[in-house]
């Protein structure tokens, strides 16, 4: 069985590698990118460097892959960060050289369709991050929202623990990248609501794995980066979040009802469910439709928890993934959910 571990942590001042291994939207919209590039470099200390396909759309997959080898083959580069997320990495995934990833690990940052990315690191024995890319994370209007900048901090350059807070303010509502006024304002944000706590009678720690819902039903689907052994996963911390698509719930239960089929819900000490995204430019949802979507997807889960996993420990509303703030969780590093006292704490 692999051992997966930390990779070393970069300092003020290396390079991070800049990848588009999922699509090359830079190219599209350079304004969120630029802005994230320049924070990257203002507020973290790094310079950033891009690959060939960083701002290509449409590049292949064999060419996407050269980059994310490239990078972390590059010794002067010490950390990576997809650019974006997309909707095919998983064809991307076949041409990484694994030993070559193997033999020179480096924190990687990402997440939506990078969960494919996460995935393969995490079984190449690499510890990745979820969360923070370049043009959402980094490339807010106005301001990065403060979780979300002390989080990333912490990820980058600490190698301690980290405990995760529930965001007093939050938003999900989208404003057009093509519009130059979209970044004269900050976003609109809605009022925290907290956690939501099940089966929170026990103190759980383990290995975090998982990341967005509708990728890990395409990895099951394709038979790609899932552990054969499904006991990798035992004791672990189930990290699920659904995307800007808006899987309904009965979506969302059918994939948790695959991953139950499969052995993978049983394995887990915990889950720790991302606060849902509500709103897109094709379903501009009222609050109160939002509020429906959000209740309707957190009893599909239940459904299917209670159905293969009842007394596994769940939180609801976690800030990572689609939505802001968007904290950064390790991937294959320790997390611990602490029922009794209703605290998520990260080794980052």
């Amino acid at each position: 069985m692999t051992t997966i571990s930390y990779p070393p942590k970069p300092s003020p001042g290396d390079r991070i590698a800049v990848i588009s291994p999922g699509a090359g939207l830079p190219g599209l919209f350079p304004r969120p990118f630029e802005l994230g590039l320049e924070r990257l470099r203002k507020e973290y200390g790094l310079e950033p460097v891009e690959y060939p396909t960083t701002r290509t759309m449409g590049a292949t997959p064999q060419d996407r892959a050269a980059d994310v080898n490239a990078a972390f083959a590059d010794p002067d580069v010490k950390v990576v960060m997809a650019s974006i997320g997309g909707d095919d990495q998983l064809t991307v995934l076949p041409f990484l050289n694994r030993e070559l990833i193997r033999a020179n690990p480096k924190p990687f940052f990402g997440m939506s369709d990078n969960t494919n990315l996460l995935a393969y690191l995490y079984n190449t024995g690499i510890v990745g991050y979820h969360g923070a890319t370049v043009m959402t994370a980094l490339g807010c209007p106005v301001a990065m929202d403060a979780l979300t900048q002390d989080s990333l901090r912490a990820a980058l350059f600490t190698s301690g623990e980290y405990e995760l807070r529930p965001a007093e303010r939050w938003n999900d509502v989208d404003r057009d990248w093509a519009d130059p006024a979209t970044f004269e304002a900050e976003p609109p944000s809605r009022p925290g609501t907290g956690w939501t706590w099940t089966n929170a009678d026990r103190m759980v720690e383990g290995r975090s794995w998982g990341g967005c819902l509708e990728i890990l039903g395409w990895l099951l689907m394709a038979d790609r980066e899932i552990a054969r052994d499904l006991s990798r996963y035992d004791g672990g911390v189930l990290l699920l979040e659904t995307s800007e698509e808006l899987p309904s719930s009965e979506e969302v239960f059918r994939t948790l009802r695959n991953m139950g089929e499969r052995g993978l819900l049983q394995r887990f000490s915990a889950l720790l469910m991302g606060r849902p995204k509500t709103w897109t430019f094709e379903r501009p949802n009222s609050p109160e439709e939002a509020d429906r979507y959000a209740a309707e997807q957190r009893e599909a889960v239940l459904r299917a928890m209670r159905a293969y996993a009842p007394d596994t420990p769940i939180v609801f509303d976690v800030d990572f993934g689609h939505t802001s703030p968007q904290l950064v969780i390790p991937y294959g590093g320790l997390v611990r959910v602490d029922g009794p006292a209703r605290r998520i704490t990260v080794t980052y």
